[in-house]
């Protein structure tokens, strides 16, 4: 059998193993909440919540979808036109032409373009923002976090870059294969490195000093059979008046992370609460589960890439005479486009499913719901969340239940989903 053939049966693996992997680790039978519940819920949130989130959000959607609209158009243009291998064969003629410049240069041209035209509606956004006083970043600030994350992505991009076309290079028959393992490679150590190398370039990290919400804390934690290496304090307030925590890292590396505003804003029942649903993803090793499923889905992307590759019809039309080539570029991310906007909703489903069993684990580990479903309200109040998005939107790119959906749940928990917090509407004794 001849390398396409080769490749078509891992395809096939690949796919079976992703859908057993989807099948068996997603937790895809969860109860939700009834629409009786949902519209209880509704009616506690203060109405000025409700419409301060949905006016942000309506303010928000233009820079959103035309973010959307220009990401899909520009590697569209690039890949299924010779556009794109016209400008990588431009840079690499400074160097003769040669594959390795034109791999890493000429994809670092292609891939920092697409960066300058994001930066319009990142712009507009953050003026969004800013306008909400959910972001309390200066101008200058936002420039050096932006400058950071674009210096990651330089020296990701490179080294990228240069191990795929290399293999490419000296493998033309079978890169996909060695591509493959190699992407699933990256995706675990990403993994592992990310929280140890990549968050401390935007945050400044401290330890939680010491006293009985620290020790609430790491109790709850090792009640729950999920050891920390440490709590710390992240200083988010020098970007976002929005609340939040996070359980980072696998192993070793494990520690959970308290935004400094939630620290200020919440009370430390609502902490706890935020830090247990926290604690629900690493119970249910939600991230190795997703490392497992990003690692397979990525080595199935690099063999269908090369399949796609076979397309003498797709080669003309990007002006390519190989998909292995790095003037083949464009095309490369052109197909990621559009498969990223297929796989997208599917993602956001996983997403929000494993969401809901960390909040219902949140609510068995903490036997608190009225802190939870108060929690929700205050985060819903803080980060100017729409608490009932439009339902097409929360389908396909909604990452968590909406608010409603989860304060629902808490009430649910307690066996009244018609309880109300006190002093919300409709709120009893």
């Amino acid at each position: 059998m001849e390398a396409p053939g080769w490749a078509l049966l891992a395809l096939v693996a690949l796919a079976v193993a992703l859908t057993v992997e989807a099948v068996t680790l997603v937790p895809w039978r969860l109860p939700m909440p009834t629409r009786a519940a949902r519209a209880a819920a509704l009616r506690e949130v203060p109405k000025d919540v409700v419409s301060r989130g949905r006016a942000l959000h309506a303010a928000l959607r233009p820079s959103s979808y035309g973010s959307l609209l220009v990401g899909l158009a520009a590697p569209l243009l690039l890949g299924f036109t010779p556009t794109g291998a016209r400008i990588v064969a431009r840079v690499g003629q400074a160097f003769s032409g040669h594959w390795l410049a034109e791999a890493v240069l000429g994809g670092l041209v292609i891939l920092a373009g697409l960066w300058v035209l994001s930066l319009p509606f990142a712009a507009w956004r953050h003026t969004v923002l800013r306008r909400y006083g959910l972001s309390t970043q200066s101008w200058g600030g936002w420039v050096v976090d932006l400058l950071k994350g674009g210096g990651v992505g330089l020296v990701a991009g490179a080294l990228v870059l240069a191990v795929f076309y290399t293999l490419a290079h000296f493998s033309p028959d079978w890169w996909w294969a060695f591509g493959a393992v190699s992407a699933a490679a990256l995706v675990v150590l990403l993994s592992f490195v990310f929280p140890v190398l990549v968050e401390p370039v935007f945050n400044t990290f401290s330890p939680m000093p010491a006293g009985p919400l620290r020790d609430e804390l790491a109790g709850m934690a090792a009640r729950d059979g999920v050891p920390v290496r440490d709590v710390l304090v992240a200083d988010a307030s020098r970007r976002t008046t929005g609340l939040n925590a996070y359980v980072s890292g696998i192993g070793a590396t494990r520690r959970i992370v308290v935004y400094d505003t939630l620290l200020r804003e919440a009370p430390p029942g609502e902490v706890s609460s935020v830090v247990a649903h926290e604690l629900g993803h690493a119970k249910a090793r939600d991230t190795e589960m997703g490392t497992l499923l990003g690692a397979t889905g990525a080595a199935a992307a690099l063999v269908s890439l090369y399949l796609l590759g076979q397309s003498d019809a797709l080669l003309r039309r990007a002006g390519v005479d190989s998909i292995s080539s790095p003037r083949a570029i464009g095309l490369v991310l052109a197909v990621a486009a559009v498969a990223g906007l297929v796989t997208g909703p599917v993602q956001s489903l996983v997403s929000r499913r494993v969401e809901a069993r960390a909040d219902q684990h949140a609510l068995r580990l903490t036997g608190e719901p009225e802190q939870f479903a108060a929690m929700q309200l205050r985060l819903a109040a803080t980060n100017i969340a729409d608490v009932q998005p439009p339902r097409l939107e929360h389908l396909l790119f909604s990452s968590h239940p909406d608010t409603v959906e989860r304060i629902a749940a808490a009430r649910e928990a307690t066996g009244n989903p018609s309880h109300g917090l006190p002093g919300s509407p409709g709120a009893t004794a």
